[in-house]
This record gives structure tokens, sequence and C-alpha cells, in this order.
């Protein structure tokens, strides 16, 4: 729900990144619909500050934000709307939500050299993400489809319908992944089967909510995962 004016923004946001800065402030890299955001929080730091309870990180933000000269806004007024401290209980789910935070904080400023850069997908997915670990969901099939979702977000082609010579896929054909091509090839000792096929074009194209009620799905992710971490090269 943004609320835009000439110089002030007010938005939805997560932080991605917190860095204290001076004596009791603090630079925060915000992502919002708008895509991301760099700010500062003025004695965000010093016990009585108002901001201090309001940019947590893993919290969905209702935040102000003034837009000077500076490429750095500054943060007038924030407001917690959910804090997802249920990923705070499990130190492998706190850690895949860190990952996810900081792989789009990277991704989004290899984009472009600036305090802003606007990618409002972003956004989407670490919403998603944030949403579904703090419920409880299945780790392997919210990293299958955060690769999956970041990697064509940051404009990588996955192709999941023609092989690497260019033939439409086949339900009777099995298939393994070229890395190189970034797309399948045929193979008699091939792991990648239709009902896989199926399941990686979904983790594409659905929200991940969606993905989350498929039955059977945590059990084929666990070899879609190795495919994902390859593709995004981690």
């Amino acid at each position: 729900m943004p609320r835009n004016t000439q110089s002030d923004l007010r938005t939805l946001a997560y932080v991605m990144r917190r860095t204290n800065y001076g004596e009791a402030d603090r630079i925060l890299n915000l992502i919002t619909p708008e895509g991301k955001v760099a700010a500062i929080a003025r004695s965000v730091r010093k016990e009585k500050s108002k901001l201090a309870g309001a940019v947590e990180m893993f919290s969905l933000i209702d935040i102000n934000i003034h837009r000077g000269r500076s490429e750095l806004g500054v943060v007038t007024g924030a407001k917690m709307l959910k804090y997802y401290g249920g990923i705070l209980k499990d130190f492998d789910r706190m850690e895949l939500a860190g990952m996810i935070l900081r792989r789009v904080n990277a991704a989004a400023e290899s984009m472009e050299y600036s305090a802003e850069v606007e990618t409002p997908e972003y956004f989407r997915i670490v919403d998603s993400c944030l949403k579904a670990l703090d419920a409880g969901a299945e780790l392997q099939v919210v990293e299958s489809w955060f690769w999956f979702n970041l990697i064509a977000t940051m404009g990588e082609q996955i192709n999941l319908y023609f092989d690497v010579t260019g033939e439409k896929l086949s339900p009777e054909v099995l298939y393994e992944w070229d890395f190189g091509e970034m797309a399948l090839k045929a193979s008699l000792n091939g792991a990648i089967d239709a009902e896989m096929i199926k399941l990686m074009r979904l983790l594409l194209s659905s929200d991940l909510e969606v993905v989350l009620r498929v039955k059977g799905v945590s059990e084929k992710c666990e070899k879609i995962l190795r495919i994902a971490r390859a593709a995004a090269k981690v």
C-alpha cells in the first residue's frame, strides 16, 4: 500500500540489512513493493527510540521515508505490522530466512549502483518466504521456490519446455539437467521425469502458498533443490 509524494514515501517493507552508523544511527536496506530502498534511522540505537522496536529483522513494517537530495532517505516513522517470531524458534529456519534476505539484498544491489532499485518482484519473494517459514513450511520446498523465482527475477532463463537441442520435452523421456545450457537433456539414466518437470514449472509460475498445498511436493523437492542451487551457482 505505497503512498507517494514528490519527496516522501509510505510503504510496506522488510529490513534486509542493518548497518550501525555514527553513535546511534542505523542504515537500513529495505525491500518494498517499489523495490530496494536505503534509508537512515536516526537515533534508533538509543534506549528510548520510538523506531527501535519497529525496524526489526523478519518483520513486516509500515514505514515512512523522507527523501531529499541525498540518495539515503530518512525514516520519519515506522510501525511493525507482523513479526515472524516463529522463524527464530528453529536454527535451520532462521538460517534459511537470513540467507534469503542476504541473497535478495545482493541481487538488488547488483542490478544498479543506487540507493533505490525498482524491482517489486523481490518484495513478493521475501514476503512469501518469510510467511511460509514462520508458518512451519517444509524448508526444501521454500528454498526450491526461492531459488527458481530469484533466478527468474534476475533475468536468467530457465527452460522447462524444450531440451538442449530445441526439441519439445516429452512425458515419455527421462532427462538430466545441463547446467551450462540451463535446460534439460535426454538421458537414459536421467532422474528427472514428467512429474518433476511439472513441479518445476509450478515452482516458477505459481505463488509459494499454492505450491505448498500440492500433495507430495516435499518428497520431490529434495532432487529439485539440488538443481535449483546449482542453477543459482551456490
